[in-house]
């Protein structure tokens, strides 16, 4: 009996990263992604009516999955920045920021709805003082703290104490982190923002961007501290560690996350084009992390593509598996010219079945 089997992009594509001079499809500037599942999930800033997500299971091919967050479900009516989504405390709960303030919402899918939880999140520590970035960190104790930035100094970072609901700051815990001090983070505008933290071993690591995001020298840099509670923050004397790579500019505003094979990953926005600024987009690199510090690999960034397209094998059932029968994941075939290696990413066609090489 004959079968029709679609090819989904997502379900059989290795991870590989696209050609240099490629752009990426997605439009999300501050992206976050989170692992859940066995599936990616990407947020970002983007949209003026709230946040959007993206779903993929391999860091290259991804779907538009709709508004994750509508402003419809907050109090809030513009600039929705920067959020982060965590699975905790039997749901999944979004950190963002919006109108220059900081809030929490919650979902029971990382899709969404999420629906937004109180009022501002830092109201308790500075009332109704503008705030945005927040990242919140998860320490091997059990406890959390968010870090934030606050305008006291150009933009600056600032760290809190969370209660065991993993939204309220606790009181007494705020504590100021860093401020523009190296001589790259101040070509453009005075700024520290975008904050993640990832922890090796005893020692923290506080990964932020300096410059305006507009500069094309908007980067990453990295700041370190033994005591994540009370202790002081000092800058890597090698900053930037990620700026102007590749064909890219204006990198920056970035998220660390592991991907399913256990390699930390960064995800970080570049300007749509080295001319213009405009639609930030998603890029993925690969970052290696040691007792004393962080740095880019030599790996090719991925430049991620919206997953669009399905293969139908009706038209090629039957044939034997030859050259002429191998297929790219778009459907078309490959030139049977092509080395071992670049065959791997291909799909083999024999009898109307597929077979991954």
């Amino acid at each position: 009996m004959r079968r029709k089997v679609l090819i989904f992009l997502s379900f059989v594509l290795p991870l590989i990263a696209r050609a240099e001079g490629e752009v990426s499809e997605i439009p999300l500037a501050d992206p976050y992604i989170l692992l859940e599942d066995g599936k990616y999930y990407a947020y970002g800033t983007h949209d003026a009516n709230g946040i959007r997500c993206y779903s993929s299971d391999d860091l290259v091919y991804w779907k538009d999955e709709g508004l994750a967050l509508n402003k419809a479900n907050t109090t809030e009516k513009q600039w929705f920045w920067a959020p982060e989504v965590y699975h905790k405390n039997g749901h999944y709960i979004m950190y963002f920021s919006a109108n220059e303030h900081l809030f929490a919402a919650i979902a029971d899918s990382p899709k969404g709805p999420f629906k937004q939880v109180g009022s501002y999140q830092m109201e308790k520590l500075i009332g109704s003082e503008k705030c945005i970035d927040s990242h919140v960190f998860f320490d091997d104790d059990g406890k959390a703290y968010v870090f934030f930035v606050r305008f006291t100094d150009g933009n600056c970072i600032w760290k809190a104490e969370l209660e065991d609901d993993y939204i309220t700051p606790k009181e007494g815990t705020m504590r100021f982190c860093i401020a523009v001090s190296q001589e790259w983070e101040n070509k453009l505008g005075r700024v520290n923002e975008g904050p993640n933290v990832i922890k090796n071993g005893k020692r923290y690591f506080l990964t932020y961007s300096g410059n305006d995001f507009r500069s094309k020298d908007y980067g990453v840099g990295f700041a370190a501290s033994s005591n994540i509670a009370v202790g002081t923050w000092g800058k890597y004397a090698g900053n930037p560690i990620l700026c102007r790579i590749e064909d890219l500019v204006g990198t920056g505003h970035h998220s660390l996350f592991y991907d399913k094979n256990g390699v930390l990953r960064i995800v970080f926005h570049a300007h749509e084009s080295k001319e213009n600024v405009g639609n930030r987009l998603m890029y993925i690199g690969t970052v290696k992390l040691t007792s004393t510090r962080i740095s880019m690999t030599k790996d090719p960034i991925i430049r991620p593509k919206i997953f669009t397209q399905e293969v139908g094998l009706e038209k090629i059932e039957g044939s034997p598996l030859t050259d002429e029968n191998i297929y790219d994941l778009s459907g078309r075939k490959m030139n049977s010219q092509l080395s071992d290696s670049q065959l791997k990413n291909g799909i083999y066609i024999k009898n109307g079945r597929k077979e991954l090489k």
